[in-house]
């Protein structure tokens, strides 16, 4: 009797671990380095982004661009340079929403 109690906890235990473990894999732990080349990488590649906030499974606020070719950052939303890049985006979608260009005289 011992033995299957000992036996259930230990199954519980690694249900519970690998519930826990899973919950992080889309949160961000820590931002990209500023003085980096990183940073214009992604200011010259970002198509899209989305944004983390601090709850039960995230420990940080992030926004999280996506790249050309999939590839994520992770920055800090109140960096300047993080928000405009974000309305760069926001404004690239809402001139694709409307389907048209701005005019260039």
């Amino acid at each position: 009797m011992k033995w299957i109690t000992v036996l259930a906890l230990l199954v519980v235990c690694c249900v519970c671990f690998s519930v826990t473990q899973g919950s992080f894999d889309d949160c961000c732990l820590k931002y990209v380095k500023k003085p980096s080349r990183s940073i214009r990488v992604i200011q010259k590649h970002a198509v899209a982004y989305r944004r983390q906030e601090a709850d039960g499974s995230c420990n940080i606020q992030a926004t999280v661009f996506i790249l050309k070719r999939g590839r994520i950052y992770c920055t800090d939303p109140y960096d300047k340079w993080v928000q405009d890049l974000v309305s760069k985006i926001d404004k690239g979608r809402a001139r694709s929403k409307s389907g048209r260009r701005p005019h260039k005289g």
